[in-house]
């Protein structure tokens, strides 16, 4: 099985990161992964995209043309990056900030208003993990104890303080996509 992801969103946002992360996660559950990024010289503001592969087999390229899930933090990347994502992908958006626009109707998309929720919880920064969250709830590509055991390496006692949100933001999008799962399931 091998599951091609795309996740988008403008810099600082933390796609980049959430790539990372879900990199990280698949290969502490002994997945063959690839993690390509892609970012404009703004950094901040600008563009950020990054490719993710989880694959039970060697994967041949890092590259993603047509993606089986998309995540996209802003309207900027959920237009760019719609048409790609291939008949029946999923598509994980921000409704926080993205609203009012036109799906395609050969996807299945799911809204979490994931900067509200990091709002909420006093860290704005926190939406990428809560994305990352709603994804995980509605496809169980990775294990939930492999939050635990991938947040678990920090020794730093500010390190603890980021994981620890980390890992709390990825349960709160888990719980929240769980709760609508009369809406989307």
């Amino acid at each position: 099985m091998e599951t091609r992801i795309v996740i988008a969103g403008a810099g600082g946002q933390g796609s980049l990161f959430l790539g990372n992360v879900l990199a990280r996660a698949g290969m502490v559950e002994g997945k063959q992964v690839t993690c390509f990024p892609s970012y404009g010289a703004e950094m901040r503001g600008g563009t950020a995209n990054c490719t993710v592969i989880l694959s039970d087999n060697m994967i041949g390229s890092p590259v993603v043309l047509n993606p089986d899930i998309l995540i996209a933090m802003n309207r900027a990347s959920l237009e760019r990056f719609q048409p790609d994502l291939k008949n029946k992908g999923l598509l994980f958006f921000d409704s926080s900030l993205i609203n009012s626009i036109a799906f395609r109707d050969n996807i299945i998309p799911f809204g979490i208003p994931a900067t509200k929720m990091a709002d909420s919880m006093g860290n704005a920064r926190a939406a990428n993990m809560i994305m990352l969250g709603g994804m995980i709830a509605a496809t169980a590509l990775l294990n939930e104890t492999t939050i635990d055991k991938l947040f678990s390496f920090s020794t730093a006692s500010a390190d603890n303080k980021a994981a620890e949100i980390n890992k709390n933001s990825i349960l709160e999008g888990i719980n929240y996509l769980e709760s609508k799962k009369s809406r989307y399931f």
